[in-house]
């Protein structure tokens, strides 16, 4: 029994001083958090300070000087094909091809991960609120459908991690209500949130701390 409950209280993500130099800049300097399950973490600083690095890290798209990434209790490098499995990464372009229509965009994005269903694509639209979109092509999208639609393939991953950098870029208010229900239903459920924005979600909710870089 003791052995479960140090178990349970382990960590999901623990970021181990983490050092970083971009050029002659040491970017980040022994950064280090962890993450549980139902938290938000949200980084923030002035730009150039590190925040999109520190987030590529840990997503694994940047490798680092020196320190630890651990996801559940093993080092990045000995879990990195079941770590991308439970990452949703969400940069701050959109990844769509501006040929194929919104649907189409996330069905194939999706397949990669898992069999995915139009019905469940097509709820997704709904939920999002772009049920008109879905048929479009993604060039005649504004810039706000746009990054709903690249919300709905992080939804859609069904990730337990979701990585997110500055993911309200271009909603509107009612966009940005909406984006914060999902990451409030993805908290409930055990999920995990590190995001980097200018502008502080979820604020006084249980689970949303922020980190500060300098």
């Amino acid at each position: 029994m003791h052995a479960q409950a140090e178990q349970a209280a382990e960590p999901q993500l623990d970021v181990r001083a983490v050092h970083l130099w971009r050029g002659e800049r040491h970017l980040l300097r022994g950064t280090s958090f962890v993450l549980e399950r139902g938290e938000l973490l949200q980084v923030v600083g002035p730009n150039g300070v590190g925040k999109t690095s520190l987030l590529r890290c840990v997503a694994g798209l940047l490798p680092t000087e020196s320190g630890e990434i651990v996801w559940r209790g093993r080092e990045l490098h000995d879990c990195r094909d079941e770590y991308h499995q439970d990452l949703a990464y969400l940069a701050h372009v959109n990844a769509l091809k501006p040929e194929l229509t919104a649907l189409e965009n996330l069905q194939y994005s999706v397949a990669l991960r898992r069999p995915v269903m139009q019905q469940e694509l097509r709820a997704t639209f709904a939920r999002l609120r772009i049920e008109q979109c879905a048929d479009l092509p993604a060039r005649a999208l504004s810039a706000g459908q746009k990054r709903r639609v690249a919300i709905g393939r992080i939804l859609l991953t069904r990730a337990s991690l979701w990585i997110l950098d500055e993911p309200i870029t271009n909603l509107d208010s009612a966009g940005i209500a909406l984006f914060e229900e999902c990451m409030a239903e993805h908290m409930r459920t055990g999920g995990l949130i590190l995001t980097a924005a200018h502008q502080l979600l979820l604020q006084g909710r249980s689970g949303v701390r922020t980190l500060e870089l300098h």
